[in-house]
């Protein structure tokens, strides 16, 4: 497998941050925009209660934030920054709405938060790879450089 997948290892990670980066927006733009339309929760999951004026603000921010870093993930543009702005975002959205349900991730509802926590850790240690913006600016720099 590793002398099969090894060699796409970059196009995989590529892949693995547009993917995670376009998820995340589509949260932005359903938040931002009402799509796409949200379906009824399969799991039945308890909505979390809006406890404070803290609360209600960080979700009314929450919809702009995750359209804005899931663009610049998605396309990879300021990955780092942006993944681990995310990463950080996911966080406190757990421990603010999630956590307090419950003990763990399956019995909370907050399993999609803890995965694109640790998603987006992965890429802000990683950077945006290859099939980014980055990718191009860092060689448009590196090609001129050499002149």
């Amino acid at each position: 497998m590793d002398s099969f997948l090894g060699r796409y290892s970059g196009y995989i990670y590529a892949i693995f941050r547009i993917v995670f980066g376009f998820l995340f927006m589509l949260h932005g733009t359903q938040k931002v925009l009402g799509w796409p339309a949200k379906l009824p929760n399969p799991c039945q999951c308890p909505a979390p209660p809006v406890a404070s004026d803290l609360m209600q603000l960080l979700g009314t921010m929450s919809g702009p934030i995750e359209l804005a870093l899931g663009i610049l993930i998605l396309v990879g543009l300021f990955g780092r920054v942006a993944a681990f702005l995310a990463s950080g975002t996911m966080a406190v959205a757990y421990f603010m709405a999630h956590q307090p349900q419950g003990a763990l991730p399956i019995m909370n509802g907050g399993e999609t938060a803890v995965l694109y926590c640790f998603a987006f850790l992965y890429i802000a240690a990683n950077g945006s790879g290859m099939l980014s913006v980055d990718g191009m600016l860092k060689g448009s720099r590196a090609a001129s450089s050499d002149i």
